[in-house]
Parts: C-alpha cells; sequence; structure tokens
C-alpha cells in the first residue's frame, strides 16, 4: 500500500466530522450519491466565500483536492494534526486519509465527468416542455445580442397580433397597421443612418425641390421595408407622390422602421414574423381603401400585381405603369404579356444594368457570409458549399465563399454560366453527386424544387440549407412538414429538422430569402436599386400616351448611367470626357449613353 504525504496546510478531515447522508441539510454543500456516499458540491455561494478564498482552501486547491476546504468552512475547528493519504484498490481507486491516532477517513469521492461517447444520456434531447423553454430562452438572448437591423427586432412578450390593434400617431392618424407605434423614434435614427449611405436619392430630393416630377401619381407598393426602403418612400414623396405600401416578404420587415413610417404619415401595413393570411392581408388593405385610387405599382415578387389582377382588375384602368425589380416578378410579367394578359407598361428593373450588376452581384457578395454568419456562427474555411445557379447572385455568393476558404461547387444548366463558373475556377457539378458530403447548401435560381426531399434525405447530418433567390420555392419546404420530421426553432429564423433517426439539418428562414430575412444588406448598392426604381417610376408616369405600349420594357440606357454618375462623387471619382474627334469616331453623343443597347457589361 503507497502512502502519500499531503500538504502540510491542507484540511484535515475526520470521520466523524463527515455527516451521512440522511443528516444533511436541504442546502447543504454535501450531497448524497446515488450509493448512499457523499460528493462535494463546488459552490462558493453555499460554502461561504470567506472560506472559498481562504489560504487553506488556495493550498487544497493545489494539491488536487480543493473540495475539501469547503466541507468545514470553519477552519479554526479543524483538528491540526498532520494527515496521510493512501490509495486503496479495494475501494476503487478511492482516497483515504490516516490520521495520527490511527483512525481512517475516507475522503468523499467526486463525480466523474461522463463524455458523450462514454453515456449516451448527454446527446438526449429534451423534453417538448424543454425544447420550448430553451428556444424562447436563445431566441430571447439572440433578441438582445444583436441590433434590430439584424432582423432579430422587437421579441417582445405581447402576442397581440396588429390586426387586433387600434394605434394611432401623435397627429391622430390610424390608417396603417404594424407592430408598435412607440418604436419609431428608433426607426428614425435607422432611417437616418441610411440617408448618409443613398446620396443619389438624396440628390434626387434637393433637385425636385422646384419640380415636382410625381405630383399626382398614387404609388401602391409591396417591398421589403427596411431603413432603406423608407428613404426611398420618403424620397417619392418628395418628388410629390402619394404613398401606401406592404411588405413582400413576412421576415424582412424591421418594425421600427414601420413605425417611424406610420408617425411620418405613411400607410404602412407591415410587421416582422407576418402569417401568409396576415401577408395577403396587408396587401389588400393598401389596394382597397375607399376614395383613393393607385396610378402606379411598384413591386418586388410580383405578389402585388396578381392580387390585383385576380382581386380588383378594374383598377388597371387607371393604372398608368408597373415598376418590378426581382427575377421572379419579372417572370411572371413576362408570362403575361405572352399570354396576352398584361394590359399596362412595365419596366424590368432587375435586368436594369444598374440592377443586376450591382445589386445582384455585390450585395449577394457581402450579406451571403452576414446572413450566414449571424444566424450560425459557421466558420467557412474548409467548408464544402455548393451553390445552385450561377448568375449574378451565384457569382456574388461564389466569390464571396471562396476568398473565406470554402471549397464551392457549382449547379448550372446554362452552358454559358457554366463555363464561366469553370473558368472562375469552381468545379461544376450536379447536385445529387456532392449532397451527401457538402457542409451548406444555398440556391440562387429564382426556379422551384431546386433542393428536393430527396436531396433533403441524403444531406449529412448539420447540414446548413439556405435560399439566396427572391423565391421561396426553390427548397421544398413543404415535403419537410411530415408527422415523422421533427421541428425544432432555434432562434429567430433558424430550425433544426430532425430524422427519425437522429439526423438534422440547419434551415434558414424557412427558405425564404436569407439575406434580406436574416440580415441587412449594404445600404450604399440599396441606394443604386432604389434609385433606379425612382427613375423608372418617373418615366412610366410622365411618358407622353402611346411611348410604352402593353409589354414589358428595359429602362433606357441613358437613366443607368445616370444613377451610375450620381454614385460617383461618392468616391471622389472623376469622369474622363470624350473629345469633340473621339465622339465623332466612335459615332457617340458626348453625353452618353456611351454603349449601344446589345453591350453586355
Amino acid at each position: 500500500m503507497s502512502v502519500q504525504v499531503v500538504a502540510a496546510k491542507m484540511a484535515e478531515v475526520e470521520l466523524k466530522d463527515v455527516p451521512t447522508g440522511k443528516d444533511l441539510p436541504a442546502d447543504s454543500p454535501l450531497t448524497p450519491t446515488s450509493e448512499g456516499k457523499n460528493i462535494a458540491r463546488n459552490d462558493p455561494h453555499e460554502a461561504g466565500s470567506s472560506a472559498a478564498a481562504s489560504p487553506t482552501a488556495e493550498s487544497s486547491a493545489k494539491a488536487g483536492e480543493g473540495s475539501l476546504g469547503l466541507l468545514n468552512p470553519n477552519p479554526a475547528k479543524m483538528p491540526q494534526a498532520s494527515a496521510m493519504k493512501r490509495s486503496d484498490p479495494q475501494q476503487n481507486g478511492g482516497e483515504a486519509f490516516v490520521n495520527r491516532d490511527g483512525t481512517v477517513a475516507e475522503a468523499p469521492r467526486m463525480k466523474k465527468i461522463q463524455f458523450a461517447d462514454q453515456k449516451q444520456e448527454f446527446n438526449k434531447r429534451p423534453s417538448k416542455i424543454g425544447r420550448r423553454s430553451l428556444s424562447r430562452s436563445i431566441s430571447q438572448s439572440s433578441t438582445d445580442s444583436y441590433s434590430s437591423a439584424a432582423s432579430y427586432t422587437d421579441s417582445s412578450d405581447d402576442e397581440t397580433s396588429p390586426r387586433d390593434k387600434q394605434q394611432k400617431n401623435s397627429k391622430g392618424n390610424g390608417d396603417f397597421c404594424i407592430k408598435n407605434i412607440k418604436q419609431a423614434d428608433f426607426g428614425r435614427r435607422e432611417i437616418e443612418i441610411a440617408e448618409q449611405e443613398m446620396p443619389a436619392l438624396m440628390a434626387l430630393r434637393k433637385r425636385a425641390q422646384g419640380e415636382k416630377p410625381l405630383a399626382g401619381a398614387k404609388v401602391v407598393g409591396c417591398t421589403h421595408i427596411t431603413a432603406q426602403t423608407a428613404v426611398l418612400m420618403e424620397t417619392l414623396s418628395a418628388l410629390g407622390a402619394q404613398c401606401r405600401w406592404a411588405a413582400c416578404n413576412i421576415y424582412s420587415t424591421q418594425n421600427e422602421v414601420a413605425a417611424a413610417l406610420a408617425e411620418g404619415g405613411f400607410s404602412v401595413f407591415a410587421w416582422k414574423g407576418e402569417s401568409e393570411d396576415d401577408f395577403w392581408w396587408c396587401i389588400d388593405r393598401c389596394v382597397n381603401v375607399e376614395g383613393w385610387q393607385p396610378n402606379m405599382i411598384l413591386d418586388d415578387g410580383g405578389d402585388l400585381t396578381h392580387w390585383i389582377y385576380k382581386k380588383y382588375p378594374n383598377m388597371f384602368k387607371k393604372i398608368k405603369g408597373i415598376v418590378e425589380e426581382s427575377v421572379t416578378g419579372v417572370h411572371r410579367l413576362y408570362q403575361l404579356s405572352k399570354a396576352g394578359k398584361l394590359c399596362v407598361p412595365a419596366m424590368n428593373v432587375n435586368d436594369s444594368v444598374t440592377k443586376q450588376k450591382f445589386d445582384n452581384l455585390y450585395c449577394c457578395r457581402e450579406s451571403i457570409l452576414d446572413g450566414l454568419k449571424r444566424t450560425t456562427d459557421v466558420m467557412f474555411g474548409g467548408k464544402q458549399v455548393v451553390v445552385c445557379g450561377y448568375g449574378e447572385v451565384g457569382k456574388g455568393c461564389c466569390a464571396a465563399l471562396k476568398a473565406m476558404g470554402s471549397i464551392v461547387y457549382v449547379t448550372e444548366i446554362d452552358p454559358i454560366c457554366a463555363l464561366q463558373a469553370c473558368m472562375d475556377g469552381f468545379r461544376l457539378v450536379k447536385l445529387n453527386e456532392v449532397i451527401r458530403q457538402v457542409d451548406i447548401v444555398i440556391t440562387c435560381t429564382g426556379n422551384k424544387n431546386v433542393v428536393v426531399r430527396e436531396n433533403l434525405d441524403r444531406m449529412k447530418n448539420g447540414c446548413i440549407v439556405c435560399n439566396m433567390g427572391h423565391s421561396n420555392t426553390e427548397i421544398d419546404v413543404a415535403s419537410l412538414r411530415t408527422p415523422e420530421l421533427t421541428w425544432e426553432r432555434v432562434r429567430s429564423q433558424v430550425d433544426h429538422v430532425i430524422w427519425p433517426d437522429g439526423k438534422r439539418i440547419v434551415l434558414l428562414a424557412e427558405g425564404r430569402l436569407l439575406n434580406l430575412s436574416c440580415s441587412t444588406v449594404p445600404t450604399f448598392v440599396l441606394s443604386i436599386t432604389a434609385t433606379t426604381q425612382a427613375l423608372a417610376l418617373i418615366e412610366l408616369y410622365n411618358a407622353p400616351e402611346g411611348r410604352y405600349k402593353q409589354d414589358v420594357y428595359l429602362l433606357p440606357k441613358k437613366m443607368d448611367e445616370y444613377v451610375a454618375s450620381l454614385h460617383l462623387p461618392t468616391f471622389d471619382a472623376h469622369l474622363t470626357e470624350l473629345s469633340d474627334e473621339q465622339a465623332k469616331y466612335l459615332g457617340l453623343n458626348k453625353n452618353g449613353p456611351f454603349k449601344p443597347n446589345y453591350y453586355r457589361y
């Protein structure tokens, strides 16, 4: 039997000083184990802070038996005899102290930590009640940790639907429906920040002080309601337009910005976390109002246009035009035009150079990382990612992920875009070739059923699935809402979908637009898009009768160039001017446009 000399200052414990389990008070620092032995709880609040901070406790901790110093918080009552420690193999390695008088005291056993591979209870999922409380706790902490712009806005305990509230602004106007009008001051500050990064819209306001190019325009809009959109709406108002607005996405609304707009007199119907029924109700409240007939539509996704066609087709008799900014919405417009059902001119803003080459590319290049970081805290280095679609959005996502050290695969149907992906250094694959090994799946196509249940079933445990395309049909989320799969809410817009065998995937924003649902997008890029939208509205509203037929048009290239020129002063950029000889040689006007319509930037 081996004997060790314990440090001289170690607290001495005699068997008679150690109480039995039945003698322990409820708040005792000694807790009986299932075998009837006692373990020490290392809790300084229960043991007494003076003992925890004493030299006796410190020397005990250094000797590897720190918990013993907590057994008797009063060092004055401890026996002063020196003690020896022995290890008894018959007690499975338990420690014992041999006192000078020959008595033996067994040291209390410390419960060993059981790791996941030793004890499967570590991997047990919490009960339904536990899941709810845990999810609520995490969701609330997320709200506290992130700014309102992080798309975690207003997770208050007030569960009353805004539709059931009677709200009025400070002027007594109640023609709006939002989450909480009291947040208006916070929203106003966010709008002021956005104005600093939207120089072109601010320039339009200054130039419109004398003339009002949208005087008499009644614009009904359906876009993301964010600080950037608020700057656009207030610019349209400064140009003379009246506006009524709803949200095109149930998750992207910034509640405090909606409150600021309502306080400013705008008729806004939107809040973060709307249901599908709320979504269509808000659009209907925008359109169907007594004594107000819209004559311009500003749409993002085509839902507003679809609703008016479906419910109020007679309104198109007074509507002068539609401005649409998304791939999905433009696709719907071309379908209407092909079927002969488009009864007003429409402007395709999405394929304007200043939208496609800037918003789609540069915006997504930055916001894809932002959205993934805020929702999952994932590290990109070394991760295998598949990006479905190599249009402008896909190009931006791939460039950002590659720069962060990810291994990026691309799926594509178009041989030209596919060749671009290959030349940019990405491996072109079919989704089913890599679905078992990738860590992140991102859709960027604007199509439907790009990722279906068969793909989802084959994904590895922990795979992150999200959508960067405007349409929420790219991921077949409906196929995941079945009894055999369990959904767990982790935090705002983050769900675990769990298979019967325990495998889980991380689904972001329920398959909706990741960057605007789960994070924010760069304001400066949105300034370019918003300015293009404003000029498109001005063009259609003021165009003489007959200039535009009942068809879909691109914004004139001269206006694209004008939008770009309004943003150049931000960079202290100086354009070179053509000489008369050079302009004649190229066959161009010195003031532009500088490229023919068939030119591809």
